[in-house]
């Protein structure tokens, strides 16, 4: 019999503190840096982000949404023999996430580990759920992405602290006879790293370098639009399938203008976006399961639909997974 995976449950969470622009407009004013709600959603297509509070970990944040994937799943912890967590901001150096995570949903056994591609992540651990399930190594895994980017954001400049927030989506992953991930296509390029980065690390008790978030938004914004693209027609030419067959496009969500210029070039009607860039942010690893679980429980997305999920990040990493749901 030949293996496959499906996603058999979705789930979300948000810190309950929101931050609209103009709360972020007041408190950068009072640092001196000027922005306004109309600056940003011009440029950016965001009106609110979540933040974190000052001693909640990705892990605390990933944990209720695991427990909303299990339960959309039918399944319990017990039932889990995988945890695959996307994250760029662990909750510590080591261990892992993805073990944190697991001790605190009662887990005990399974393989739990951490992958880090930042905004690519979550297709990158679904891809390697995925392979894991195919080849009989786990039958029903946790999938999650969960970020507090809040906590690597620098204050005094506009161009990137309005962009991110915080927030934790997952998946329950199953072992299934039906078809349910079709194709994957990942891809990296190292020599983009500079242009999106947090260029410090942790030495004698003291952080080295800069370990606030760097970006080159033009440069960025360039590469992005034609990577996406890219992987996304090369899943659907190992899917067999083309562009009319996608009812959904779930991306990444960094920046409006990207999602919509990444529609228009796979001839997607722009009512087949998924956006929740909006009211979220980019929340990194987590947007592309956070705004999955919204459009599953607001009753967009439903069972027997096929979603291309795509993601770009820091790496530079890239790439798209191709879903019957």
């Amino acid at each position: 019999m030949t293996l496959y995976s499906r996603i058999a449950g979705t789930g979300s969470y948000l810190p309950p503190r929101r931050v609209t622009n103009a709360d972020l407009a007041a408190e950068l004013a009072t640092r001196g840096v000027e922005t306004s709600d109309q600056w940003i959603i011009e440029r950016t297509g965001i009106r609110s982000r979540h933040f974190a509070g000052p001693d909640v970990t990705s892990s605390d944040l990933a944990a209720p949404a695991c427990r909303q994937a299990m339960d959309a799943a039918g399944c319990t912890a017990q039932d889990i023999d995988l945890i695959v967590f996307a994250t760029s901001t662990p909750d510590m150096v080591f261990p892992s996430a993805a073990c944190i995570l697991q001790n605190k949903l009662g887990i005990a056994g399974c393989p739990a580990f951490d992958v880090q591609a930042v905004c690519s992540g979550f297709v990158y651990a679904l891809t390697v759920a995925d392979a894991m399930i195919r080849t009989g190594s786990a039958r029903r895994a946790l999938v999650v992405g969960a970020e507090v980017f809040s906590r690597i954001l620098d204050f005094n400049d506009r161009t990137t602290c309005v962009l991110f927030g915080d927030g934790a989506g997952a998946v329950v992953l199953e072992a299934s006879e039906t078809p349910g991930i079709l194709a994957t296509d990942l891809h990296a390029d190292g020599k983009h790293a500079g242009i999106l980065c947090v260029p410090g690390n942790v030495s004698g008790n003291q952080v080295l370098g800069d370990a606030f978030l760097k970006m080159d938004g033009q440069a960025v914004f360039k590469l992005a639009v034609g990577v996406l693209e890219d992987a996304a027609r090369a899943t659907l030419a190992k899917a067999g399938r083309t562009d009319v067959d996608i009812d959904w496009l779930v991306p990444h969500q960094a920046n409006i203008r990207i999602m919509q210029s990444t529609a228009k070039k796979l001839k997607l009607p722009l009512e087949k976006l998924i956006v929740t860039v909006d009211q979220h942010g980019n929340t990194s690893a987590a947007s592309i399961p956070l705004a999955l679980d919204t459009a599953v429980r607001e009753g967009r997305i439903r069972k027997g639909d096929t979603l291309m999920l795509e993601g770009v990040g820091g790496g530079f990493t890239w790439g798209a997974v191709l879903v019957d749901f």
